[in-house]
């Protein structure tokens, strides 16, 4: 095929790409919505509770971070790692499920406390 009528063919093509769009039918989000109940409890529209899921799994490595002995256990087995002389025998997505398992093993007490 000839370069030119190759391109005019390929933008006309791309100008009739829009066209496409303009037959599908309109994309609208739910509603975020609050209503409350007759026994005096709120429900929450699914939309909403998505976004408080998420919200709240965003904030899940923080709180592990900050309130366990998560941390302390990570530096101790990155530091065990270097004292031994290995630089990445156990990779680290190993030593982090170590130090997971021994920070929910270490919490428990804890945890059945609260």
């Amino acid at each position: 095929m000839n370069k030119p009528i190759l391109r005019f063919i390929s933008i006309g093509l791309v100008l009739l790409l829009p066209q496409l769009s303009w037959a599908a039918d309109p994309f609208s989000l739910p509603a975020l919505s609050v209503s409350s109940n007759d026994d005096g409890t709120q429900s929450y529209s699914v939309t909403l509770q998505v976004v408080i899921l998420m919200t709240m799994l965003s904030f899940i490595p923080a709180i592990i971070m900050m309130m366990t002995a998560f941390t302390r256990i990570i530096v101790v087995f990155g530091i065990l790692r270097q004292a031994i002389g290995l630089q990445q025998t156990p990779s680290n997505q190993i030593l982090i499920g170590l130090a997971l398992f021994l920070t929910v093993f270490v919490m428990a007490p804890v945890f059945k406390e609260v």
